[in-house]
């Protein structure tokens, strides 16, 4: 499976009371399916709409949805780096609002300061799943799992993600409900034993021959 990390900008920042305190809350789309993307991949209704209802009924029915401030190389979420929790989804058209809390944890805070000083910044969803290229775009398919419909980002589109999980040596699948970890020793080697002037050149190499044998693995 392929590290899947979508952005979305169309949100604002609010004050909310909850129990005689005051949050900030993050509000606006998070998710959209049946659009294909600036990173050419498209979530159909089919593979969005179940994603999002075991998400909800999982995660944030359960209090257990949560964001990190940063943008991470992989689906597993760091307690460590939590700044927000998502308390809300719902499916309006094409698109997904989420509603999130800003958490008072370390990186919360830090979330917190950058609203007090209008410093801007992105929200992206993070997940794993398999790809199909049709007539140029790359289709989500089945076994698509959201991680988090939403981290707080200074870079939201991060269109080299999923290549500094390959070079950490790692690849993600969803199996028996859990994430787990294949081993790449074969691209990893190859990379170390590169020398700085074809360094470049062979990390692309490298993740040109993953996405080859990724896709000849999923071929319908």
């Amino acid at each position: 499976m392929q590290f899947l990390s979508e952005e979305c900008m169309d949100f604002q920042f609010l004050k909310e009371d909850l129990n005689g305190k005051t949050y900030h809350v993050i509000e606006g789309i998070f998710l959209q399916q049946e659009i294909a993307n600036k990173n050419k991949r498209k979530y159909s209704k089919e593979v969005m709409e179940p994603e999002v209802a075991r998400y909800t009924n999982e995660m944030i029915l359960k209090n257990r949805a949560v964001g990190e401030l940063g943008h991470p190389d992989g689906p597993t979420i760091n307690p460590e780096r939590v700044s927000h929790k998502i308390f809300s989804l719902i499916k309006d058209g094409n698109n997904y609002c989420g509603k999130a809390r800003v958490s008072n944890t370390p990186f919360g805070k830090i979330v917190q300061n950058f609203l007090n000083e209008e410093i801007l910044f992105g929200v992206s969803s993070r997940g794993i799943g398999t790809l199909r290229k049709i007539n140029g775009i790359d289709m989500v398919q089945s076994d698509f799992r959201l991680a988090t419909a939403a981290d707080v980002v200074f870079d939201p589109s991060a269109p080299d993600a999923f290549v500094r999980g390959i070079l950490e040596n790692k690849e993600y699948i969803f199996a028996d409900g859990l994430i787990q970890e294949a081993n790449l020793d074969k691209w990893k080697k190859a990379i170390k034993s590169a020398s700085m002037n074809n360094l470049h050149e062979v990390e692309i190499k490298t993740y040109s021959e993953f996405l080859t044998e990724l896709d000849g693995c999923f071929k319908i």
